[in-house]
């Protein structure tokens, strides 16, 4: 850590922000769009995300046994055009890799998703924004929202503040998120801990879930 971030930690503490949410009763794994499309450093939007994908699979083995719901998001446009995807195939030419039929949008072989868990199909960046997410956990009860996939800055950050709104308590798993920046994800994860969630360890979390189950 660097004294500029040490100095803005503590500039931010004395401020009150980064209190703590904590941990509630029943908690849902959100695995924000580990697909083909964002998990192949090769494409257009992809990056390595072997650490993420194997941290994400030990957190949605502790949330099955905690009795919690497991969801998948992807991202995935049906026109060629890609008019479902509205002004944002303005701002990012990679969109294409995220057609249907290009494969880009099915889940990273390496997850391992068991019967039970859903996939959530999303347009835009946050996992809330029209989808019917929301329901989905207060159907299952769940008051706590544990956070991995990709991107830090962008799908995560978006889905966290979204969460926060709706009533959830978002965690992001530090090692489980990842992003092509590491500019932006460390500002991302100093931002999100400041204002909007909790940011724990791999450890800290499975801990939780340990306890539940």
């Amino acid at each position: 850590m660097t004294d500029a971030t040490t100095s803005e930690r503590a500039f931010f503490s004395d401020r009150g922000f980064g209190l703590r949410i904590g941990f509630g009763r029943r908690p849902a794994l959100l695995a924000v769009d580990l697909i083909k499309a964002f998990t192949d450093p090769a494409l257009p939007l992809g990056s390595d995300m072997q650490e993420q994908i194997h941290a994400t699979n030990r957190l949605a083995e502790g949330v099955r046994q905690a009795g919690g719901p497991v969801i998948f998001s992807t991202v995935s446009y049906d026109d060629a055009q890609l008019r479902d995807a509205g002004v944002w195939r303005m701002k990012q030419g990679g969109l294409g890799t995220l057609l249907a039929a290009s494969g880009g949008p099915e889940l990273d072989e390496r997850l391992r998703y068991e019967a039970g868990d859903s996939i959530l199909t999303k347009k835009y960046a946050s996992c809330f924004f029209g989808t019917d997410l929301a329901s989905r956990l207060v159907f299952s009860q769940v008051d706590t929202l544990i956070l991995t996939g990709c991107t830090t800055s962008g799908c995560v950050r978006a889905s966290v503040v979204d969460a926060l709104q709706n009533g959830f308590r978002p965690i992001v798993v530090r090692e489980a998120v990842g992003d092509r920046s590491k500019i932006a994800h460390d500002q991302s994860l100093f931002d999100m801990d400041a204002k909007y969630a909790d940011v724990v360890g791999l450890g800290e979390a499975m801990d939780y879930l340990a306890a539940l189950a």
